[in-house]
């Protein structure tokens, strides 16, 4: 009997003895795949995407002067820094499960994640890092003497659900910390019609900086 036949041999007789376990598993599989893509279809249906965290970067642009002289409405910018899968940001399962699972209990009133205070800390310091390894270079060029700029930003969990918004994810707010701080009471001008929904989100979040900071992290970038 040549090897090849030997082997043959051991995988029929292993199926064999394991048969029942082996269509146990494949059918749990099979059940698993189901109602994963039964799940994937309605959060495509609902645009609801809480696997996903979207690094939002938000600024207003100097005011330019209009025709009559008077310096014009700023408008409203946002970008996106980066998007990543949950567990690429929070590494411990436990940890993107609670922030997923806050995602969907926010509201059209309160866009930021309800986490215990406890252990707020830990959820913006995983999102802080991967901010920060994206902008390594500029500490390496401030370090090694050459010209940089820096600025210090905050950063802040929310997922906002106001109907605006096209699709509901969890949002890393990045904004500076001097600009949230000192909002115009002035609403900005948009580039888009569902801006509205980030201009209420950031006057929240300034309301909510002065209660509860601990809901907010601190991290000075350089360029």
């Amino acid at each position: 009997m040549d090897a090849f036949t030997q082997v043959l041999d051991a995988v029929f007789q292993r199926v064999q003895n394991h048969w029942i376990e082996l269509l146990t598993a494949a059918a749990f599989a099979a059940v698993g795949w189901f109602f994963g893509q039964r799940r994937a279809k309605a959060n495509w249906r609902k645009r609801e995407f809480f696997d996903r965290v979207n690094f939002s970067l938000n600024s207003l642009t100097a005011a330019e002067k209009q025709t009559d002289g008077k310096p014009g409405p700023r408008t409203l910018r946002i970008r996106t820094l980066a998007e990543m899968n949950a567990g690429d940001v929070f590494l411990n399962t436990a940890a993107r499960d609670a922030v997923t699972a806050s995602a969907r209990k926010t509201t059209a009133a309160d866009p930021t994640l309800p986490l215990p205070q406890g252990d707020y800390w830990f959820y913006l310091n995983a999102v802080l890092n991967e901010l920060s390894e994206r902008f390594a270079d500029g500490w390496l060029r401030r370090d090694l003497g050459q010209q940089v700029r820096g600025e210090t930003f905050l950063i802040a969990l929310t997922c906002e659900a106001a109907g605006a918004m096209r699709q509901r994810k969890i949002r890393a707010m990045v904004i500076r910390k001097d600009l949230l701080l000192n909002l115009p009471e002035t609403e900005p001008a948009y580039e888009a019609p569902t801006h509205t929904t980030r201009w209420e989100t950031l006057n929240t979040l300034a309301a909510e900086h002065a209660r509860n900071p601990w809901k907010f992290l601190e991290v000075e970038l350089c360029l």
